[in-house]
C-alpha cells in the first residue's frame, strides 16, 4: 500500500516525458500546424476535383500489391514515376484521371488492378487555395484560403468597399471544373442590415468582385 505514491509518481513522470516530447510543429498563418492544414487542403482538394500541380505529393495505392504502391513528389516536369509503369503525366489532371491512366497501364502486369489515387500533402496550392477580392473596396487583396471563411470575412480583409462602390451587385465566382458558378451577394444588405443570406461560405480559389456604380 505505501507503495501507490511512488507508482503515481513514476507514472506522472512518464506520462508528462512522453507527451513532452510531442511537438506540435510550426504553424501556418491560418493557425494551423503545417500537417493539419495540409491534412485539410488535400481532404477538400480531393473531394472538390483540384487539379494536380508540380511538387504536390500523390498517394498510388494498388490494392493489395503493396510494391506497387507510392507515395511520391510531382516533379518539375509534371510526372510520377510508378513501378513497374514509369513515368506517368499528372500534371493538370484529377486524381480520378490519374487513377484511370495508371489502371490501364497497370493491366499488361495484373489482372484487374484496382488503383486509387489521392493527395496526400499540397504544395501547388499556394496561389490556388488563395481568396481575391477586386473591384471597388478600399484595397483589393488576394489573401489565403482560411477554414471557415465567409464573404463578409474577405471584405473586411480588403478595408471594406468604398466609396464608388454598388455593393448589392457584388458577385463570387467559383471554379468548378471546367464550369463556373456566379453567386450574387447582396453585400449593402449585409454591411448596413446584417442580412446573412448571401454571405456564402468561401472555398479555395473564389474571386469576389464588387462594381462601381453607374454615373
Amino acid at each position: 500500500m505505501k507503495s501507490f505514491p511512488f507508482l503515481r509518481a513514476i507514472c506522472l513522470f512518464l506520462f508528462i516525458a512522453l507527451t513532452g516530447c510531442q511537438s506540435p510543429g510550426p504553424q501556418s498563418e491560418n493557425g494551423l500546424t503545417e500537417g493539419a492544414e495540409n491534412m485539410a487542403l488535400a481532404t477538400y482538394s480531393n473531394a472538390k476535383g483540384y487539379r494536380i500541380g508540380v511538387d504536390d505529393e500523390v498517394h498510388v495505392n494498388v490494392w493489395k500489391n503493396p510494391d506497387l504502391s507510392v507515395k511520391v513528389p510531382v516533379r518539375p516536369d509534371g510526372n510520377i514515376s510508378v513501378p513497374p509503369i514509369g513515368d506517368v503525366a499528372v500534371g493538370g489532371r484529377m486524381p480520378t484521371e490519374v487513377a484511370q491512366i495508371i489502371k490501364k497501364r497497370l493491366n499488361t502486369y495484373l489482372r484487374d488492378p484496382q488503383v486509387t489515387v489521392i493527395l496526400s500533402k499540397l504544395k501547388s496550392h499556394k496561389y490556388i487555395s488563395r481568396i481575391r477580392i477586386t473591384g471597388a473596396v478600399t484595397k483589393p487583396v488576394s489573401i489565403p484560403f482560411r477554414q471557415g471563411m465567409t464573404v463578409l470575412d474577405a471584405i473586411l480583409e480588403a478595408g471594406g468597399v468604398n466609396k464608388f462602390a454598388s455593393a448589392d451587385g457584388t458577385k463570387l465566382y467559383r471554379k468548378l471544373g471546367e464550369q463556373s458558378e456566379v453567386k450574387p451577394v447582396k453585400l449593402k444588405r449585409i454591411l448596413k442590415k446584417g442580412d446573412l443570406s448571401t454571405n456564402w461560405p468561401l472555398a479555395p480559389g473564389d474571386v469576389i468582385t464588387v462594381p462601381e456604380r453607374a454615373f
